[in-house]
């Protein structure tokens, strides 16, 4: 893929998601569509983003028992999206029949930590440590399982790049130097996310929200 980033259309708004589409379509490489899309707009609202010929990411973070998941898996499984996101601490079983279930073509990458938490957060959950530690735990019980990759933040990769180097990675929570946070809490450039060891950045609001969007996503683009 020669462009690795992914747009997120982080809206139910089908319209709006595909009048974003077709604006920044030139500088990006593949779309992502979550769960707000997706429970809008259901399987007809992302035939329709497939239709406009860039690669879809369903962004739906499955968290189930795995027979469950297997056949939400197994459900959408005529869409053939890209990349299908489910969540690693599901456990080994369920990431494995994750994978079985996804069609031939469509990467299964596990997510570990959600980049809108943090240390403190982590702890409130009960699990000890810091989220570096966690995300490394995930990472390898991902690649044991043998999914394709994970999700994780910029501030992570790198040391998941090192533990599984022919692991997929997809790192949210990227910003331009000058952009702003939001409700994200561990964010990196996406210059730092791919020298780091980033394979896909998922951009949004630096983007969707930006007075020019194509523009926005050609300067990214430009830095990468």
């Amino acid at each position: 893929m020669s462009n690795r980033i992914f747009v997120a259309l982080d809206t139910p708004d089908l319209a709006k998601a595909k009048a974003l589409a077709a604006r920044v379509h030139h500088h990006v490489g593949g779309i992502k569509l979550g769960l707000e899309f997706f429970m809008a707009n259901g399987r007809a609202g992302v035939r329709e983003m497939a239709d406009l010929g860039l690669p879809i990411f369903l962004d739906l973070k499955f968290h189930d028992i795995p027979n469950t998941v297997a056949k939400a898996i197994q459900a959408l499984g005529d869409l053939e999206p890209a990349i299908l996101t489910v969540h690693a601490s599901g456990g080994r079983a369920m990431l494995e029949d994750a994978k079985a279930a996804a069609p031939i073509g469509t990467k299964v990458v596990a997510v570990t930590m959600l980049t809108s938490l943090d240390d403190t957060d982590l702890a409130t959950t009960g699990v000890h440590g810091s989220a570096h530690d966690q995300v490394l735990r995930l990472t390898e019980l991902a690649m044991d399982a043998k999914v394709d990759g994970i999700v994780c933040s910029g501030a992570e990769v790198g040391a998941a790049h090192k533990l599984w180097p022919k692991g997929l990675f997809v790192v949210p929570g990227v910003r331009p130097s000058n952009g702003i946070i939001g409700d994200q809490k561990r964010v990196v450039t996406p210059r730092g996310a791919l020298d780091a060891g980033a394979s896909i950045l998922v951009i949004g609001r630096p983007i969707t929200q930006a007075e020019d969007p194509d523009m926005a996503a050609r300067e990214i683009e430009g830095t990468l």
